[in-house]
């Protein structure tokens, strides 16, 4: 049998690249049960493609299984977005990969109500809101880990399983971002950050998507691209990382498909790495 035998450098040390224990930590979106679903958004849908004659499913007298699927990326499960999500220029989410593998820190980070922090947010906070700001993420990252990774994870605990089929609305927000806290992230060589709740930005915001714009860099409101926009970035939403899978260090692979889109299903799997001084 065939191995692989990768090995990479962090922080002045090599590690193994363990591609015999992966971890995926995208939702698996169950077409026939329950689903995760953000801001309204109806459920994703499927249902056997019918042609004249021909019926897609087997169990209806077809030769083979085929699916016409329904759903909204932003909404339906795990995805992954390009800056064109905020933008009137195409910046295809499936295109915008340098590299297929990054160097990933895994976080777990327990969200203080609004009313425990000093920092900001545009719409201003409201007590209840749940946040991520500043001093939580430096308390769970090192600057110096932050200026080596190129990928960042994060983890909201308590972590449920109620996560992989929740329904946030009105009565359920997610947690979200300080402006102060994604400033930290923006004015770090992160390209590709990952959460496990619905979006960055607060649920209900004005339609401000502040925290998306200073991690991209476009201008407050703006929806056209500069020559400082961080067109290499994306953002990774709605992941699940179940608590067997410590905090540290990874290898992200982040699977997308070749869509001409603003966001795209995705599957980021996260690979262990292995200290080669222990071998």
């Amino acid at each position: 049998m065939s191995k692989f035998n990768l090995t990479t450098e962090f922080m002045g040390k090599r590690y193994t690249v363990d591609t015999e224990h992966p971890y995926s930590i995208a939702i698996a979106l169950d077409f026939d049960g329950k689903q995760p679903n953000h801001f309204g958004a109806e459920s994703a849908t499927r249902q056997p493609l019918q042609a004249g004659s021909f019926v897609g499913d087997t169990t209806q007298g077809g030769s083979c299984n085929v699916d016409s699927i329904q759903l909204v990326p932003h909404c339906n499960g795990t995805h992954t977005e390009s800056v064109h999500h905020i933008c009137d220029q195409t910046v295809s989410v499936g295109t915008i990969f340098n590299n297929s593998l990054s160097i990933a820190c895994l976080i777990s980070i327990e969200p203080k109500l609004a009313e425990e922090t000093n920092d900001s947010y545009r719409p201003s906070l409201e007590g209840t809101d749940k946040v991520i700001d500043k001093s939580l993420l430096q308390s769970a990252l090192s600057n110096e880990t932050l200026n080596n990774i190129e990928s960042l994870v994060v983890r909201c605990v308590p972590n449920h399983a109620v996560k992989k089929s929740c329904r946030y609305d009105e009565t359920n927000q997610p947690p979200f971002f300080t402006r102060e806290a994604m400033e930290l992230l923006a004015a770090s060589n992160i390209k590709h950050l990952l959460v496990d709740f619905p979006s960055v930005d607060k649920m209900y915001d004005d339609g401000h998507l502040t925290n998306h714009h200073i991690y991209w860099n476009l201008e407050a409101d703006s929806h056209q691209l500069t020559e400082q926009a961080r067109c290499d970035r994306t953002i990774t939403e709605m992941v699940f990382v179940p608590d067997e899978i410590n905090d540290g260090i990874y290898c992200l692979n982040l699977q997308i498909p070749a869509f001409e889109l603003d966001a795209a299903p995705s599957r980021p799997i996260l690979y262990p790495l292995i200290d080669c001084s222990d071998q």
